[in-house]
């Protein structure tokens, strides 16, 4: 009986699997000291930024200072939380702000013209988000229509539905409940409640995209769809699911940002879409997708909030926020770019090593399975568009997340013996 087929396609019951395997694990070592160097260089960042702007005014590092960065990078940062579950796979969300206003203007309207619990606005504010969610995932997942045409066009169908539904109306803090707003300005401990809920959600996504089966298949999309189908992945249902949960957190956030602000009209959040893309580039997820983290889109966040908070602090124009995040923004697509390349060239050296062990038949001489393993020899070609996480594929249908703790994805030995989809 032949033996089975592992993810990186060669027998595991002969020696050719071994390679193969080193290769995988030496892939997601590399993959991981890069993403832990680069969340690592944005803490050395901020350390010295805040360093630097405290020189100039000690008041940058008080205690409401901080506070007041936290709240704003709470909202972009729970955004780029869900930005991450779509740029890993390969794809964008160019309407989360739309999502965003007309969550907040819905959650207002409810609070101002009936007398509604704060937990049902909660809920309606994420269905809103979800729904959204939905109508871009069908068109991308189901039509194949490209995310960046779908997203850009429901970006301003989004808006346009928001602005229709408010018309020239604005909710004022006075039409919403106390206790909801103390949510967008209270804390506990010192710390305030948005934050809170942030690092929640922020944990949960994190762990989830590390351990779950269908957190490390996003990572596999990215890599490389067409090997990640033939892995037995479901790439459509995974990519409809990364959009219906990027709407559904747009929709928290919305709810989150009328608590913060109070005041509400039609073009709330109008322009954040590039905020959060920024943050999501900065923090280290490869725009190209198949790998990165959602610490590292947070901490992206965090940067991008202190920088605009540095430049008020120091009194310069705000129009240079925008050229420094457009220049942090081109740095980091260029370091991208640099580091998959050196991903590249260690993973072919490490294959090319591993060629020479490659066993030419088992011990009783005849070939495994009747012909050569399919993962035996290393690929010559390197990650797709810039993808660190594809270099050893097509045939494999694996990828190393950024910061997993597997280098081979869990589901493609499954799909080879059988297993669904």
């Amino acid at each position: 009986m032949s033996a089975p087929v592992t993810a990186g396609g060669s027998g595991t019951g002969t020696g050719g699997g071994a390679p193969v395997a080193e290769r995988q694990r030496s892939a997601a070592a590399l993959l991981g000291r890069l993403a832990r160097a680069r969340e690592l260089g944005l803490v050395v960042a901020l350390l010295l930024l805040f360093g630097a702007t405290a020189a100039v005014n000690p008041r940058f590092i008080g205690v409401q200072s901080l506070k007041d960065i936290l709240l704003n990078t709470a909202i972009v940062g729970l955004l780029a939380v869900g930005q991450t579950l779509v740029v890993v796979t390969r794809n964008i969300d160019l309407s989360v702000s739309s999502v965003l206003g007309i969550s907040a203007f819905v959650t207002g309207l409810m609070f101002a013209d009936h007398e509604v619990p704060i937990v049902l606005a909660f809920v309606v504010g994420i269905l809103i988000g979800a729904v959204c969610g939905v109508i871009n995932g069908v068109l991308v997942a189901v039509c194949r229509i490209p995310a960046l045409v779908v997203t850009l066009g429901t970006l301003y169908v989004f808006r346009g539905f928001d602005f229709w539904l408010a018309g020239s109306r604005q909710i004022n803090a006075a039409d919403l409940p106390s206790s909801f707003l103390d949510l967008g300005s209270g804390s506990i401990l010192g710390v305030p409640y948005l934050v809170i809920i942030a690092l929640v959600l922020l944990a949960v996504v994190a762990w989830g995209m590390r351990n779950l089966r269908s957190g490390r298949e996003l990572y596999a999309i990215g890599s490389n769809p067409e090997a990640a189908r033939l892995a037995g992945i479901a790439v459509g249902r995974r990519v409809f699911s990364a959009f219906v949960l990027t709407g559904a957190l747009s929709g928290l956030a919305g709810v989150l940002w009328a608590a913060r602000f109070g005041t509400i009209d039609a073009t709330a959040a109008t322009g954040f879409e590039l905020n959060v893309v920024a943050a999501v580039v900065v923090g280290g997820v490869a725009i190209f997708g198949g790998s990165g983290t959602v610490v590292g889109a947070a901490l992206g966040a965090l940067l991008l909030s202190t920088i605009g908070s540095a430049l008020v602090v120091l009194k310069v124009e705000a129009l240079w926020e925008r050229a420094i995040d457009g220049g942090l923004l081109l740095a980091a697509i260029t370091l991208d770019r640099l580091l998959a390349l050196r991903a590249e060239r260690a993973l072919r050296a490490t294959a090319s090593r591993g060629a020479t062990t490659l066993p030419t038949a088992p011990a009783n001489g005849a070939p495994a399975n009747g012909a050569p393993a399919a993962g035996g020899s290393p690929q010559d070609g390197g990650p797709q568009d810039g993808s660190a996480a594809a270099a050893d594929e097509p045939t494999t249908g694996a990828t190393a997340e950024a910061d997993g703790p597997t280098a081979g994805h869990p589901g493609a030995a499954d799909a080879a013996q059988g297993g669904t989809r």
